[in-house]
């Protein structure tokens, strides 16, 4: 019995002296990047370690910071970080070729955690985004957090405070569970925040859930290679809701299977739920589901597109080419909430004449659009959706069922919305 316990001891106390811990030191008025980088290029903790920036500590990070392939590694804010407040200065460094992609840019690795703070006042990350939006200054703008090529990833507890631009992405990880994150990118000015995602799904088996996101863009995006993404229990305010694309920009294949966004609250934002396909892409996006979603002062609640273009090169293409990505096995469940027609409305994001996001003879009273490219789409169906306009005109739909033979679930038409049977089940 005592040598069992003498073993039991010495396997404890060798695991606690494996794993070590890099408290990230603090300069007052300098840059703390280079401090942690130098510490990081000793190798000492790549593997089984904590790094801990700490609390009552307000670290500048001003230069980006790039960390090596990890193993068993937890990243952990539990004090303030602040990115440079003068515009030049970021402008330089992301268009310096040096720039990793990212102003906090994961390599790599496995079982590697991005963890925050849960007190109120400590663990939140300074983008001064407020300036850029301001100035309506869109060149070399930041990605915050490149989460990339991550096997076993945690993103939890993590509050970005008026980040410049995009926040989260998650490309080629695998098995990503983020959740209890904050991202506040909300103007106090009529200044917009362009670009402002929330997270950029780019792998493969991953969890969103428990978020709360007030940005100028997509709360979550779903691009082109992403597999088994699940979306839930979240908020999303001010944006472009939770879309799924852009997919097959210039002609790509574009390939992306097994979505499920649910129990999602949107407030105040352009798009609630959105797909969107560019004219003469290739691919095939499948199984998506978006379902109990409680929306209130949206634009646009549902809407899907196979005809994405970019205005600024010209009018819409035909719907002549010979290729599209097709969609199969959408499901739009239990929407209810209020549309926002209100007059002389314009969204932030709107810089031109007419606006990037108009509908050639929508109303602004549609809960549902269906754009869809003809003999491509299959089994898109809208069931159980409940709406009313802001001005208590009645909701319409658009939809043209030249272009899909299938019941959707609603009278494919551009007119009042009727439910079918099937949309009633």
């Amino acid at each position: 019995m005592t040598a069992t316990r003498f073993l039991l001891l010495f396997l404890l106390v060798s695991c606690a002296a494996a794993w070590s811990t890099f408290t990230v030191p603090h300069t007052e008025g300098q840059d703390d990047t280079p401090a942690l980088a130098a510490a990081l290029a000793t190798g000492n903790f790549s593997t089984n370690a904590t790094i801990l920036f700490a609390k009552g500590t307000k670290y500048n990070i001003f230069t980006p910071l790039k960390f090596p392939t990890f193993t068993n590694v937890e990243v952990r804010i539990e004090g303030n970080l602040s990115y440079p407040s003068d515009i030049a200065t970021v402008q330089k460094l992301v268009g310096a070729s040096s720039f990793p992609g990212a102003w906090f840019t994961f390599t790599g690795g496995t079982n590697v955690t991005l963890r925050g703070s849960t007190d109120d006042d400590w663990g939140w990350v300074d983008g001064h985004g407020q300036a850029w939006w301001d100035a309506n200054e869109q060149t070399n703008r930041p990605h915050g957090w490149a989460f990339s090529k991550i096997t076993n990833g945690v993103i939890r507890d993590m509050k970005l405070w008026k980040p410049v631009a995009w926040n989260f992405a998650t490309s080629g990880s695998k098995n990503i569970h983020a959740y209890n994150n904050k991202i506040v990118a909300a103007s106090d000015t009529g200044s917009f925040p362009f670009n402002t995602d929330g997270f950029s799904a780019g792998g493969t088996d991953m969890l969103f859930e428990n978020n709360h996101i007030q940005n100028g863009d997509d709360c979550l995006t779903v691009g082109s290679g992403a597999t088994n993404i699940h979306f839930r229990n979240s908020v999303c305010a001010g944006g472009h809701g939770v879309s799924i694309g852009s997919l097959g920009k210039g002609g790509s294949v574009a390939d992306v299977q097994n979505v499920l966004i649910e129990n999602v609250v949107m407030r105040d934002s352009l798009y609630g739920a959105r797909f969107k396909s560019w004219t003469g892409g290739n691919g095939l996006a499948r199984n998506i589901t978006w379902k109990n979603i409680a929306f209130t002062n949206v634009m646009f609640p549902i809407y899907v597109t196979q005809n994405y273009w970019d205005q600024g090169t010209g009018p819409r293409p035909n719907a002549s080419s010979t290729n599209n990505t097709h969609i199969q096995d959408f499901l739009f469940e239990n929407f209810v909430g209020t549309i926002n027609d209100k007059p002389g409305f314009v969204e932030g994001s709107c810089v031109s004449d007419p606006c990037w996001y108009s509908v050639e003879g929508a109303t602004g009273k549609e809960v549902v659009i269906f754009d869809l490219y003809p003999n491509t789409a299959t089994n898109i169906v809208a069931k159980h959706i409940v709406a009313t306009t802001e001005t208590f005109s009645p909701v319409r739909a658009m939809c043209n069922s030249s272009t899909i033979s299938t019941d959707v679930g609603f009278k494919c038409w551009d007119g009042p919305f009727i439910p079918t049977a099937k949309g009633l089940l």
